[in-house]
């Protein structure tokens, strides 16, 4: 696969552009739990993702994670780029959940394009749009929704992801994409585990009872003994 297949509107640039692409491009492959961009400190410049998943995530004073979004086959990240933005006051950091192959187009070439093609300039509006709506989907789940069905709909999430009941997962990293502490997930995990929705080993979580676990992700939980924080 080469950036011409991943890149989704690379017919709409001319041929110099392409060329000044092709020429400043890097690409880079990284293993899992690899840090790729490391906020404000970091403007590596845009990667264009190949294969894998990368986990886009914000970073707290007391060392709390949670994640804004991921990025999948073709996605393109524009905060790897940050200070091309000056209108962005806040730190993303970028992380591998996966092993990730990935191009690295330098943010001045990248800026330069963007200045003279009309079709750049509204496909990267579009994609700061996007993330902007997962951001805001994700600050409705934390206002509206409790822990309980954040997590059950997590997993569902997650099987979605993997195509797989099985997930290979510790309640830590749970926590850090949902932004709580881990104390709070094994919480959620055991009385999902109590109400046979899921069975519970070692980096392990395996859904035994999918519908079971989707109307938790609905109702919430029937139990007022649950504690969520």
């Amino acid at each position: 696969m080469n950036i011409s297949d991943c890149f989704p509107i690379w017919n709409k640039l001319n041929e110099v552009q392409k060329d000044r692409i092709l020429k400043s491009a890097t690409e880079r492959t990284v293993k899992k739990g690899t840090v790729v961009h490391n906020g404000s400190a970091d403007c590596i410049g845009f990667l264009l993702i190949k294969s894998g998943l990368l986990r886009a995530y914000m970073l707290s004073e007391d060392g709390r994670e949670i994640t804004l979004f991921r990025l999948f086959e073709m996605d393109m990240c524009l905060f790897s780029a940050s200070c091309m933005f000056q209108d962005i006051q806040f730190d993303i950091n970028i992380e591998a959940e996966k092993e990730t192959e990935f191009w690295i187009i330098p943010a001045d070439v990248y800026k330069s394009i963007m200045e003279e093609s009309i079709a750049l300039s509204n496909y990267t509006n579009s994609i700061l749009s996007s993330h902007f709506s997962d951001v805001m989907w994700l600050l409705e789940q934390i206002m509206w929704k409790s822990m309980d069905k954040r997590v059950a709909e997590f997993l569902l999430m997650e099987v979605n992801l993997e195509d797989n009941m099985r997930l290979e997962i510790t309640h830590e990293e749970i926590a850090k994409h949902l932004g709580t502490a881990r104390e709070v997930i094994t919480r959620m995990l055991r009385y999902f585990q109590s109400e046979k929705a899921i069975e519970l080993s070692r980096g392990v979580v395996k859904i035994i009872d999918k519908k079971k676990l989707q109307n938790f992700a609905e109702k919430g939980s029937a139990n007022k003994n649950v504690r969520y924080s």
